[in-house]
């Protein structure tokens, strides 16, 4: 159902819990791309890239503003979002190299 049909409240809510649903299924997938790059990167100084860390924010904020959506708003979980990312990829790194 599209949420501009809503009616209730509940609806919405079970709008809301359903696309939660999806992106914690699309994060975990993302935290599995992660894994593949803390396997494969040679040097653990490789999972800090600031350049590659703007691009993905810049990436997010333009998608964002093509959608209509809050950029800043989305900047900032996205800023969030890759820092959580490299301290995963860090820990992961370290662990498949203990």
């Amino acid at each position: 159902m599209n949420a501009e049909d809503y009616q209730t409240m509940e609806q919405v809510r079970a709008g809301v819990d359903g696309i939660d649903r999806r992106l914690v299924a699309l994060l975990a997938e993302r935290f599995a791309h992660m894994r593949a790059a803390a396997r494969i990167k040679p040097e653990r100084g490789h999972v800090r890239d600031e350049a590659r860390k703007a691009q993905v924010i810049a990436n997010a904020r333009a998608e964002a503003e093509r959608l209509g959506a809050p950029a800043e708003v989305i900047a900032a979980l996205w800023e969030q979002l890759v820092e959580a990312s490299i301290g995963y990829e860090m820990a992961e790194f370290d662990r498949l190299r203990a």
